[in-house]
């Protein structure tokens, strides 16, 4: 091909990627799937490559590929970042938009009726039946009343009646992340820089181009010669949590929030570093502006970045009139935790650009906006104390006692540490000063610690050896992270969830002894453990809510039956932790009886080949609990038996993989598994490629679809019953 073919083939692939960057990045709307989009860029990669003379400094590929800088230089503003003034409660925005409509009057009554050609009275809303000449007719009460008077100066506001006469303002998300200035001169972005003091910012221009959702070139043709566009870079929530989650991995430095991310990743010298943070931007203002008509309205200025390819906030609306922007704050509260971006709180501008202009600024505040802040979601507190509490299943979770502090709305005295390796990572010690965080309705945590204000008597933290609830040894496996209460049968934290397993169809399958019954049974303090189930009575049962004396029968009758039941069986419903029904049926057919398995040493629990070490350790915890051996002593007691286990004198399934599915009429699947078991083979509950038959009952579910396609021996009941008589003989 000709250079201007190459040339033509290079245009047509940077202008093909740009579009899907513009969909993906700014609509969120992908039209080709990633495997498609990367081999456009390869592509043009490959082209460049060969033809380096033809890239160009906006070419997709251009993103990444300079030196690291050694500093940054200094960028001035041609027109200057200024920041807001913030209001933090409803009272303070109604103020604002009080000395906005004062100031407007003044405006008015200075120019007159010429006033209003210049001051465009399309951003007033008036009252119904209004229009210009009323408020022409403001203007003349004032001039009346201002004779009448004995002074003269600024008027009152009663006499504009500002309340009448509703400005028009739009309502944005307040982003919590870092704002930047981008330089565009027709249509090319050719310099980036942070606020810095508002005046003079850092260049960042490499880092920022790094990031796909600024385009490097405006889209379609009506550019200004030159134009400012401000932004806000931001690190989106998931991208957050992902980036730290990684970087405790690799043992690299972690941000506490999403806008100190966003900082730090601007601000690395390295633009591939920045490269590989999840970075984004959302656009909202303009600075200077050359060779380009503004429009008449600040909603429009956003619609025109949108056009451009410039990313726009979509919460963005238009508020007629104060106590609607009061609405959106309310709103956008609302919302604030569902978001996938940080926000601290909204902003209030006025729609019309040209009274944005007359109105001006004070100090280093514009007076035609606002920041309406909600409320701290981090703060300085001292953790006064650390306590360990249990959950339903036994988990040990720290909590930190704070010293009370007003954060996120409400008052924060305790907050989350969720385990103790959390504690040591961040090193928290009792009577640090720390950053409480507290987010909507999400429980409290303890950010970081503010080390330089650490006590010399502050307390390291170390996980407790026994339950404070139950006094049963606290365990942690190596390489969990959470450590839980050994006492699941006892520990009156887990009652409700060992009550519930105890019973459950895999265990004792006590029919009717569900986990509303359990709730009940337990909330009305009639059983405290699994022992107490055994204890209940007619009466007892009877007066329950929605329990008539026929249901209590059955349940009296479905207790008595469960105590007719298997080592196996018992054995699993303990509930002794990664004692599963396949592992409790290996320790009954291994040790024949429960008082050889209490007193298994390790080497016999090991000489079981589906027992490791974490279980060897578990069940050896286990048992070593007193409360647990009495409990068990009480089960016996109560009438729970089995017959021991019958092995046969050969083991001629040993090694088969048996999956039954479907209902069998001559026993029960728990029946069948056993048979097997005894006879050598294991059970499984999922079909794969190692299942060595398949035993189908009437009603067979997806298992024998699944079986049928990897080619696995299928056995229908009196197959199986042959099969199992046929190896006993």
């Amino acid at each position: 091909m000709t250079d201007l073919n190459i040339k033509s083939k290079i245009d047509k692939l940077c202008q093909q990627i740009k579009d899907y960057d513009y969909h993906y990045y700014v609509l969120d709307e992908p039209l080709v799937p990633d495997a498609e989009y990367d081999r456009l860029f390869r592509e043009l990669q490959k082209l460049e490559t060969d033809y380096p003379d033809l890239i160009t400094i906006d070419s997709p590929t251009q993103r990444v590929g300079v030196k690291p800088l050694t500093k940054f230089t200094e960028v001035q503003h041609k027109i200057p970042m200024l920041s807001l003034d913030n209001a933090f409660s409803d009272e303070e925005v109604l103020a604002f938009d009080k000395r906005a409509h004062e100031r407007l009057g003044d405006i008015l009554k200075e120019n007159r009726i010429s006033g209003l050609a210049q001051i465009d009275s399309s951003s007033l809303r008036f009252p119904q039946g209004g229009n210009e000449s009323s408020l022409r007719s403001v203007l003349d009460i004032h001039d009346s009343s201002e004779k009448g008077s004995q002074h003269s100066g600024k008027p009152k506001c009663e006499e504009y009646n500002y309340q009448q006469n509703d400005i028009t303002y739009v309502c944005e998300p307040k982003i919590d992340g870092l704002a930047v200035n981008l330089i565009y001169e027709n249509g090319l972005l050719v310099k980036a820089a942070t606020r810095g003091d508002g005046v003079v910012g850092e260049d960042i221009t490499q880092n920022v181009r790094t990031i796909h959702g600024v385009p490097l070139h405006l889209r379609g043709e009506n550019f200004p010669e030159t134009i400012e566009i401000r932004g806000e870079i931001y690190m989106p929530i998931a991208g957050f949590l992902e980036y730290n989650r990684n970087a405790t991995k690799t043992d690299e430095k972690t941000f506490v929030n999403p806008r100190n991310a966003a900082a730090g990743s601007l601000r690395q010298l390295d633009p591939k570093i920045t490269a590989t943070r999840p970075l984004n931007i959302f656009c909202y203002a303009v600075g200077e502006v050359n060779g380009w008509q503004l429009p008449k309205q600040h909603y429009e200025l956003l619609q025109q970045f949108k056009d451009w390819g410039l990313r726009v906030n979509p919460e963005i609306t238009i508020a007629q009139g104060i106590n609607k922007c009061l609405e959106y704050y309310q709103e956008m509260g609302k919302k604030r935790a569902q978001l996938p971006y940080s926000i601290d709180g909204v902003v209030y501008k006025i729609n019309q650009l040209n009274l944005q202009q007359k109105l001006g600024f004070v100090s280093r505040a514009p007076r035609f906006a606002i920041a309406h802040k909600f409320p701290a979601e981090e703060e300085l507190t001292e953790v006064l104390a650390i306590e360990f509490q249990v959950g339903r299943t036994g988990a040990i979770t720290p909590v930190a006692r704070l010293k009370p502090v007003f954060v996120g709305g409400a008052t924060v005295s305790n907050a989350t540490l969720h385990n103790i390796d959390e504690i040591l990572r961040k090193d928290v010690r009792i009577g640090d000063t720390v950053i409480i965080r507290r987010a909507g309705d999400v429980i409290p945590e303890i950010v970081s610690v503010i080390k330089d204000r650490r006590p010399q008597n502050a307390a390291i933290i170390h996980l407790p050896k026994h339950c404070p609830i139950c006094g049963s040894e606290i365990v942690k496996t190596e390489g969990e992270i959470i450590a839980r209460c050994s006492g699941g049968l006892y520990c009156s934290a887990q009652r409700k969830e060992s009550i519930k397993h105890f019973a459950s169809r895999g265990a004792l399958d006590i029919n009717g002894f569900g986990d509303k019954l359990v709730e009940q049974l337990v909330d009305a303090g009639l059983i405290n453990n699994v022992a107490d189930i055994y204890t209940l009575s007619l009466e007892q049962l009877s007066n329950l809510e929605r329990m008539g004396e026929k249901s209590a029968h059955n349940i009296l009758a479905a207790l008595e039956k469960s105590k007719n039941t298997t080592l196996a069986r018992f054995i699993y419903a303990l509930g002794i932790r990664e004692v599963g029904e396949v592992t409790a049926q290996d320790l009954a057919n291994h040790f024949g009886d429960l008082d050889t398995l209490i007193n298994a040493d390790e080497a016999a629990l090991q000489a079981i080949s589906n027992v490791g070490p974490t279980v060897t350790k578990h069940i050896i915890t286990f048992f070593r609990q007193k409360h647990n051996l009495e409990l068990i002593e009480r089960l016996r007691r109560s009438g729970i038996h089995w017959q021991k286990p019958v092995r046969a004198a050969k083991q001629p399934l040993a090694g088969q993989i048996f999956v039954l599915t479907g209902t069998m009429q001559n026993m029960t699947r728990e029946e069948a598994k056993e048979r097997l078991v005894a006879l050598g083979a294991k059970t499984s509950e999922s079909v794969s490629k190692n299942t060595s038959y398949l035993v189908v009952g009437s009603e067979a579910g997806s298992k024998l679809a699944k079986a049928e396609k990897l080619s696995v021996k299928i056995l229908d009941e009196k197959m199986f019953l042959e099969l199992i008589s046929r190896e006993v003989n």
